[in-house]
């Protein structure tokens, strides 16, 4: 079995705000979808798609996207190593979704921007936690692998 390798406080902390921010996010959403009757966004922008509110959306919004969020942040403050694959779908799961609404809406505001480079950022953070980033950094793989004894 493998040993796990520190991640380092900043890439730590990092992860938590990204999170949290969208956790609590998808959470607004959520409310303001469901019990907040749509926030003012207008139905037209879901017409032809199997939704006649924005009740469901608010629902997966704070289900989906914000539960897989907590879920990589009682994770990492549990300390699983398993918190870092978490994360990765939690960035995932972020960024699908805001591919999937303006696919269904047909309409970009700049919180779409915002929300997707956040997923994006914690994937990379993520997939950095998990080792991606090569210690030294620019070293070199060798031509033929050592021979085992």
């Amino acid at each position: 079995m493998g040993t796990m390798v520190a991640v380092p406080r900043w890439l730590r902390i990092s992860l938590l705000l990204v999170a949290g921010f969208s956790a609590l996010s998808a959470l607004a959403g959520m409310l303001g979808l469901t019990v907040g009757g749509g926030m003012g966004i207008p139905l037209e922008w879901i017409e032809g798609s199997p939704f006649d509110s924005y009740f469901w959306p608010g629902i997966v919004l704070g289900v989906v996207v914000g539960g897989v969020q907590v879920l990589a942040l009682v994770a990492q403050l549990c300390r699983f190593a398993l918190a870092r694959g978490l994360h990765a779908a939690a960035g995932l799961v972020m960024m699908i979704w805001i591919f999937v609404e303006i696919a269904i809406m047909l309409v970009w505001s700049p919180l779409h921007g915002i929300y997707f480079v956040a997923g994006l950022v914690q994937v990379v953070l993520a997939v950095l936690a998990l080792g991606a980033w090569p210690r030294p950094f620019l070293g070199r793989e060798p031509r033929h692998p050592a021979p085992r004894p």
